[in-house]
C-alpha cells in the first residue's frame, strides 16, 4: 500500500513539476495532434503516458480502499505482489481504453467543427455540449448503481473476489468498470475542457473522491450533476444569444 499511494503522489508531483516547467502541453491531446509537429507514432505513445499519470494522480486515490482490501485479502496466495500489480494494470487498462475512444470522438468533433464554419465560430457550443452530456451521464441511475459499487469494496469483494493472476486480471477490469462508470461524466470534462489544467484536475480529483470515500459522498452526485448541466446550458444559450 505505500508503493500505491507512493505511485499517486509521485504522479501528482511530475503534473505539478511539468506545469511549472512548462510541459503542460505534453498531457493535452490538442497540442500533440492538431498541430501536427508530431508524427503518430510518437504522438499516440506520449498521450497514453500522460493519460496513465492522470489516472494514477486523479483515480488511484479514489480506488484505495479497495486497493487496501484486496491487498489484505490476497495475502495467503501464492504472488500477492503480482496479483496486485496485475489488479492495477487490469484497472489502468480500463481507463485507458476510455481515453482512446473519447481522443476518437474528440477528432470526430474536430472534424465536424473544420468542415462547419459556423460551428468553428462558436467554439463554447461544444464546450457546452460536453458540460450537458457529462451532467445528464450524471444523473443517470446507472452512475449511482457504480457508485454505490465503488464505495462498499468489501461487498464488492465478498462478490467477485477469486485468488490467482488470471482473476486479479478480471477483477480489475470489473473494478475499473464501476469506477468508469461512476466518474466518466467528471472525466469526460477533464478531457473535453481541461486537460492540462492543474487546478482543474485538483478539483475534479477531489470531487471524485469525496463522491467515492467521503461520509455521504453519494449525496454529492445530483448536485455535481446537475450543476454540469445548468453550466453547459447557459454556455449553449448564451453563445447563440451572443
Amino acid at each position: 500500500m505505500p508503493a500505491v499511494v507512493g505511485i499517486a503522489l509521485a504522479a501528482w508531483g511530475a503534473l505539478v513539476a511539468g506545469d511549472l516547467l512548462g510541459f503542460a502541453w505534453v498531457v493535452e491531446h490538442d497540442s500533440l495532434f492538431e498541430t501536427g509537429t508530431l508524427p503518430l507514432i510518437v504522438a499516440v505513445p506520449l498521450f497514453v503516458a500522460a493519460w496513465q499519470l492522470m489516472t494514477a494522480a486523479m483515480m488511484l486515490p479514489t480506488t484505495l480502499p479497495t486497493v487496501s482490501l484486496f491487498a489484505r485479502a490476497g495475502r495467503g496466495q501464492v504472488r500477492p505482489r503480482l496479483a496486485l500489480a496485475v489488479f492495477l494494470a487490469a484497472y489502468f487498462a480500463v481507463w485507458t481504453a476510455f481515453a482512446l475512444v473519447a481522443l476518437v470522438g474528440d477528432e470526430w468533433v474536430h472534424r465536424v467543427v473544420d468542415a462547419w464554419p459556423w460551428l468553428g465560430d462558436r467554439p463554447h457550443l461544444v464546450t457546452g455540449g460536453v458540460l450537458v452530456a457529462a451532467g445528464v451521464g450524471q444523473l443517470t441511475g446507472l452512475t449511482e448503481r457504480c457508485v454505490d459499487a465503488c464505495r462498499n469494496p468489501l461487498h464488492f469483494l465478498l462478490r467477485y473476489y477469486s485468488r490467482g493472476v488470471a482473476a486479479a486480471w478480471r477483477l480489475g477490469l470489473r473494478h475499473g468498470a464501476f469506477c468508469l462508470g461512476c466518474c466518466w461524466p467528471l472525466m469526460l470534462v477533464m478531457f473535453g475542457v481541461g486537460v492540462g489544467s492543474l487546478p482543474l484536475m485538483l478539483g475534479l480529483a477531489a470531487v471524485m473522491l469525496a463522491v467515492k470515500v467521503a461520509p455521504g459522498g453519494r449525496l454529492l452526485v445530483r448536485p455535481v450533476g446537475i450543476a454540469l448541466l445548468m453550466g453547459g446550458l447557459v454556455l449553449v444559450l448564451a453563445t447563440l444569444a451572443a
